[in-house]
């Protein structure tokens, strides 16, 4: 119950043990939970760390449980503070890159500068994105943004994706959370995952992104104009900002299997906050989709239900009481 908070099995039983029975001794307490002694004590060690348990007043050198309004509020707002420290790095390391790429913008088409090399139109993209695949050896990272994903890339990506895995490449993905709705695309996720891929998915991701054993990427050079291509880089500074780039954005995915939309406490999912916070910084409607990856009908729809949930009028009133609400 308690995994979400950072807690396993050992710690779980033994913070509840302790709950029940604050006056049990170590071996009392590990022969009530059926765990050997070296379990029960790094168990102990670890909710003190976590501040679930602290030094007792009345016994010297003993502990109490803290109990679980003030010990799993603090683990929350733990939780909360470093989500906000990863989304900071996250902006960070995205400004960063994006200065990175634009230095090689002007490259002229299909040829190598420095490492770097622009390449324009599918067929040169999927030249070299083959010949990567068949260099490929430890490890390929990826971020698919934009949703439901054309049969055609997946057809193009499968035998890529297969013969990676088959020779024991690990394979990393993050899709956004609308693939869900889209029966192709995930099939084809769960299809990864059952190779032994690794697939999470995000409400809202950065631009399309490739890393093949951390030493080489696939960007484009402009997200909303396809037609300019994209840069196959190894230039170190580039390639370590993408591969942080991914690592948080990989870190706050949860993984294909899990089910995002449950609501949070404060009776949100994570879809809806995000489409708040697209509309609340003025992009329109059709731009809101297209980040979220999902359709224009599915955004109005989702932003006329929070409208009824808030009891709003009009937008910038659903905007204020969403802040109220501390949903922004």
């Amino acid at each position: 119950m308690l995994e979400a908070l950072g807690l396993d099995g050992d710690e779980e039983s033994v913070y509840r043990g302790m709950l029940a029975d604050p006056a049990g001794g170590l071996a009392e307490l590990g022969a009530r939970l059926a765990l050997p002694e070296t379990r029960v004590r790094d168990a102990l060690d670890r909710l003190v760390d976590l501040n679930l348990l602290t030094s007792s007043r009345e016994t010297s050198g003993g502990l109490r449980a803290v109990t679980p309004k003030v010990g799993l509020e603090l683990i929350l707002r733990r939780q909360e503070e470093d989500l906000a420290r990863r989304q900071q790095q996250l902006a960070t390391s995205r400004a960063a890159a994006a200065r990175a790429i634009a230095e090689y913008a002007d490259l002229r088409p299909n040829t190598e500068t420095d490492g770097t090399e622009r390449l324009v139109g599918i067929d040169a993209i999927q030249a070299r994105l083959e010949v990567l695949a068949q260099d490929l050896s430890e490890e390929c990272l990826a971020i698919i943004p934009g949703g439901a994903q054309s049969q055609a890339s997946l057809d193009a990506s499968r035998p890529l994706d297969e013969r990676a895995m088959s020779q024991g490449v690990e394979l990393r993905a993050v899709y956004q959370d609308s693939v869900r709705n889209d029966p192709a695309t995930l099939a084809y996720a769960q299809w990864t995952t059952g190779r032994g891929g690794q697939v999470r998915t995000s409400p809202v991701l950065p631009p399309r992104l490739l890393v093949f054993d951390r030493t080489t990427a696939i960007v484009p050079i402009d997200p909303a104009n396809s037609r300019l291509g994209a840069l196959c880089t190894a230039a170190p500074g580039i390639v370590t900002s993408l591969i942080t780039l991914f690592e948080q954005t990989w870190e706050t995915a949860v993984p294909l299997g899990a089910y995002r939309e449950k609501r949070s406490q404060d009776g949100i999912s994570a879809s809806e906050r995000e489409l708040l916070k697209l509309l609340a910084s003025g992009l329109t409607d059709e731009a809101a989709c297209k980040r979220l990856g999902v359709s224009l009908r599915t955004v109005r729809r989702q932003m006329a239900g929070l409208m009824e949930r808030l009891h709003a009028t009009s937008r910038f009133e659903a905007g204020l009481k969403a802040a109220q609400h501390g949903w922004l």
